[in-house]
């Protein structure tokens, strides 16, 4: 198991100074972590990036397809369209996980039709990402506090939902910041259902900072994540209260997994 920053997260409207790309970048090798991770592709320079990653022997783990809604029938096509175009970026960038939101919820239509509107756009999905080796990972988000609207929020439905997809190349990104708000009950539901897992987020509740902070006990959890066998990243999806350099390093320093 291994840590993922989240640039645009641990960097986010930072108060000790607006920071371009790269130096985020070099801030994510000078700290000590050899991977990392953003939300957008188009609105970055992609051949700074590809340049940048280059120099400094990262990985991209994974970042964010176009947010067009998978519960909308009527927009299944532009979808498909837009993950077509992020994968050709995940090429150039050489990232073979890609993350999804589902949409929000639509008033006029039943929740069962969304839920089946889900599952049909992953599975077009499918032949694509097969044939391209990419895989997408599902987000579930909380409603409660940052996401009101949004579709899917448990994990158990997520689960059920990328079981009745079928393909190896759609699994669920658990988010534990979302799902403790959402849900709780973390250990229990990460580690009985790992299989249908490909990626972690993760930051402290209250407030989404760093690890530490809230009432989230991060060692325990990510100790059980390991010793359920889980050898992926963990991205570090927080907002710092600290200078990002210092919290970066903090966090290596207070959590490492034995």
């Amino acid at each position: 198991m291994y840590f993922s920053p989240c640039i645009n997260a641990i960097f986010f409207e930072n108060k000790y100074g607006k920071l371009d790309l790269v130096r985020r970048l070099e801030i994510v090798k000078e700290t000590g972590y050899n991977s990392f991770e953003f939300w957008a592709w188009w609105d970055k320079d992609l051949d700074i990036l590809v340049e940048a990653i280059a120099k400094l022997n990262l990985h991209v783990e994974t970042f964010c397809t176009r947010f067009i809604s998978l519960v909308d029938e009527t927009k299944h096509e532009e979808y498909l369209i837009g993950l077509t175009d992020t994968i050709s970026v995940a090429k150039k960038l050489g990232c073979s996980k890609l993350i999804t939101q589902t949409g929000n919820a639509l008033t006029n239509i039943p929740r069962e039709k969304q839920y089946q509107n889900l599952v049909k756009g992953l599975k077009a999905c499918v032949p694509v990402l097969e044939e391209n080796k990419v895989t997408l990972l599902v987000e579930p988000l909380n409603l409660l506090v940052d996401h009101p609207g949004y579709f899917l929020s448990r994990s158990d439905e997520a689960f059920a939902l990328v079981k009745e997809v079928g393909s190896n190349y759609v699994k669920v990104l658990f988010d534990i910041y979302h799902q403790q708000i959402t849900e709780g009950n973390i250990i229990r539901n990460i580690t009985n259902n790992l299989a249908w897992i490909d990626h972690f987020h993760i930051a402290d509740n209250p407030g989404r900072h760093e690890p530490g902070t809230g009432e989230l006990n991060y060692h325990n959890i990510l100790q059980a994540i390991k010793e359920a066998g889980y050898t992926g990243a963990v991205g570090l999806e927080y907002f710092p209260t600290k200078d990002p350099k210092q919290s970066l390093s903090d966090f290596l320093e207070n959590y490492k997994v034995e």
